[in-house]
């Protein structure tokens, strides 16, 4: 699922740490396209997330989306308050075209027969969507451990946590896999990893 044959691309402009806004401005400008950010998140998520186990699955039409963005642009179309950024959505949120587990091994199959609100809303504004960040299961602790999923591991330090119920999705923004992520709380959820996964 976390497979793209893709080498890391070299760009005059560097993703990595970006904001939404230079990325916007990067991609609006036409120093770089969609797509070549899209394929450099991509390549990240595929060389660092065996260690950290932030990333659920991938967007199996990811690259499509992101030409399309291109394609808008080139044609003059106004490309959206959030065209062209990265986002990765912790695995609650309901998508059309990728499974919506909770993190748990049970609900594997799991197809949502639409987007969720906020989802809709992202991509209205042109955001990529990358895929699916891990969780804890059932976001029912602050471990972010779940059983399809495995162990999230903190990017700045392996052996401590990346806090949870939301921890995917704090370790991948730590480690660049995307300019951010959705969260969602219930208590701790959203502060917790924003707190852990730091320097």
């Amino acid at each position: 699922m976390l497979s793209y044959d893709l080498m890391q691309p070299t760009l005059d402009f560097d993703p990595f740490e970006a904001t939404i806004h230079t990325v916007r401005e990067a991609i609006c400008s036409r120093k770089v396209t969609c797509r070549q950010i899209t394929e450099a998140f991509l390549a990240r998520i595929v060389a660092i997330n065996p260690i950290i186990n932030a990333v659920i699955c991938l967007n199996p039409k990811v690259l499509e989306e992101a030409d399309a963005i291109d394609d808008a642009l080139a044609d003059g179309h106004n490309p959206g308050a959030l065209v062209g950024v990265p986002v990765l959505l912790k695995d609650n949120f309901n998508t059309i075209n990728m499974k919506t587990t909770g993190g748990c091994r049970a609900l594997k199959d799991l197809q949502a027969s639409d987007d969720a609100k906020v989802v809709k809303l992202l991509k209205n504004a042109g955001a990529v969507i990358l895929g699916k960040a891990n969780m804890h299961e059932m976001a029912l602790e602050g471990l972010s451990v779940s059983s399809l999923g495995g162990q999230t591991l903190n990017p700045y330090d392996l052996t401590r946590t990346p806090g949870g119920s939301s921890g995917g999705s704090g370790a991948a923004v730590a480690a660049s896999l995307c300019v951010f992520a959705t969260g969602t709380d219930t208590v701790n959820s959203l502060r917790s990893p924003a707190s852990a996964n730091r320097y």
